[in-house]
């Protein structure tokens, strides 16, 4: 017998969200049974989770903070995507952009006593700066020599940690511990609960400025992508390269531009992050968001929208997960997600035809 996989063509967008739906639910039925296989009662573990990420007003608060970085890194990876750029830097912009906000308190740029209406925009043009001067250098590097990206930006990771590394341990350690002073109160982002005062309901809740910086920068990508010249031809350029080329498109240009935009998405969910929920320089302030990013892209299938629920998903399974298991289940899900949605991709885009060896025709 031989399987072979025919191109489909064109596919209507509901097939390929409903493929997406199908990929999910096959993903948690898999992740079940990997749970029962183990000992654990699947059931009760999605229901917990379900409750500790969305079961009150607190939770689903800690919910959206967890979820604010990952909509910017999402959104980083989906537009480098959507144009056939991969991007699997976003963790090492995410990195840069929170070393790049932190200098600007601890080097610092601004004096001592300056007000956070002023330090806080300088923070998140810093970071953004920083994030994309990272994405900038695969850019320039796909763009000029050819080079691939997937090798360059996985490998910048690394750099980007041991720079921030050198930091945390050196110059802005605090008493030689992997961590910096805690930043003046002027460096933080609002939190709702800083309006307690004012409506007592707020109270607790841990959401930040940093998730309205995501929804601008969701709605403002959605408007380009999809309204503009820019966002026409950089599609063309996704879709299509050799049609780009013959209408006249600056195709190095293009490269250049989206990585830089990339790297600044995921710079400034670093300053958000930094700002607005650990207020110091860590070495490990990311568990991996620019990772997780891939995956929430690829769920979204490139949606900017799309891009905000599927990471307000990962970020109830990071939040809940790890009150069944640190690390473990979480991850586990997550790799299950992206396997699924790998295949799911696959029967969207091909038709499987089996056939006998030497017959003619397909079965």
């Amino acid at each position: 017998m031989i399987v072979r996989l025919e191109p489909r063509g064109a596919v209507a967008g509901w097939v390929s969200a409903a493929m997406t739906m199908a990929a999910l639910i096959v993903a948690f039925v898999i992740g079940g049974l990997v749970l029962a296989f183990v000992g654990g009662d699947p059931v009760r573990v999605y229901l917990h989770i379900v409750n500790a990420a969305f079961g009150n007003i607190g939770v689903i608060s800690d919910t959206l903070v967890k979820a604010t970085p990952l909509i910017l890194t999402g959104l980083a990876c989906a537009l480098a995507f959507r144009m056939r750029l991969w991007n699997i830097g976003a963790e090492g912009q995410f990195l840069l952009g929170a070393w790049g906000a932190s200098a600007v308190v601890l080097a610092p740029v601004l004096p001592e006593g300056t007000p956070a209406i002023v330090v806080i925009p300088v923070m998140m043009l810093a970071g953004a700066l920083a994030g994309a001067a990272w994405g900038l250098i695969p850019g320039l590097l796909r763009a000029r020599l050819g080079v691939n990206e997937i090798i360059t930006t996985l490998m910048l990771n690394y750099i980007a940690l041991a720079w921030l590394q050198f930091w945390v341990f050196g110059p802005w350690s605090e008493g030689g511990f992997q961590q910096s002073v805690t930043f003046p109160r002027t460096a933080w982002l609002p939190r709702l609960t800083d309006f307690a005062g004012s409506v007592p309901a707020l109270g607790g809740l841990t959401t930040h400025l940093g998730l309205v910086f995501a929804l601008v920068a969701t709605a403002i990508m959605w408007v380009v992508v999809s309204r503009t010249r820019f966002g026409y031809e950089m599609r063309l350029i996704g879709d299509n390269p050799t049609a780009a080329r013959y209408a006249g498109v600056d195709i190095a240009r293009y490269v250049i531009v989206v990585f830089a935009v990339s790297g600044a998405l995921a710079g400034l969910a670093g300053m958000s992050e930094v700002s607005g929920v650990v207020h110091r320089l860590q070495d490990r302030i990311s568990p991996g968001y620019g990772f997780t990013a891939i995956i929430i892209a690829y769920l979204a299938r490139l949606g900017p929208w799309r891009v905000v629920l599927a990471s307000i998903l990962f970020g109830a399974l990071i939040l809940a997960g790890r009150e069944i298991q640190p690390s473990g289940v979480p991850a586990m899900i997550q790799g299950i997600i992206l396997f699924c949605l790998i295949g799911s991709d696959v029967l969207v885009r091909y038709r499987v035809r089996v056939a006998r060896r030497g017959a003619v025709g397909a079965t």
